[in-house]
């Protein structure tokens, strides 16, 4: 590929951490997905029943899509999707999970970041420059 054909490819990088408040309703939604995809074969349906079934990450694994991320935005077409989720311990007011804390190789070039971490949007027309 040359330099031309590479830089018209982003990769768009996501975390979230979801609290599960209805495992229920999680499970059961996941489940009924699984039975409306009328391309899975049985032997993965089974497989795929039973493991929503006993873990929320894998039931919200079933129900998230990255396509319906940027589905709709126009001008792009998704090239490759991956994605996985899994039970984590959580502390929102630990260090080990302040965003970006340790990933300064994705922060925003030419832009100084905001008090969330996120780089200052540019309003005066300067192109970040002062």
């Amino acid at each position: 590929m040359t330099s031309s054909e590479t830089s018209r490819y982003v990769r768009l990088r996501v975390e979230l951490v979801i609290e599960v408040d209805d495992s229920e309703a999680l499970t059961g939604a996941a489940l009924e997905r699984i039975a409306d995809d009328e391309f899975m074969p049985d032997a993965e349906r089974t497989h795929a029943q039973s493991a929503v079934s006993e873990d929320d990450a894998e039931a919200l694994a079933y129900l998230v899509d990255p396509f319906d991320l940027v589905g709709e935005v126009p001008g792009i077409e998704l090239a490759q999707a991956s994605w996985s989720s899994e039970e984590i311990e959580y502390d929102p007011d630990s260090d080990d999970w302040q965003l970006d804390a340790d990933d300064d190789d994705d922060m925003v070039a030419g832009y100084e970041s905001g008090p969330d971490g996120y780089p200052l949007l540019d309003t005066d027309g300067n192109d970040g420059q002062p």
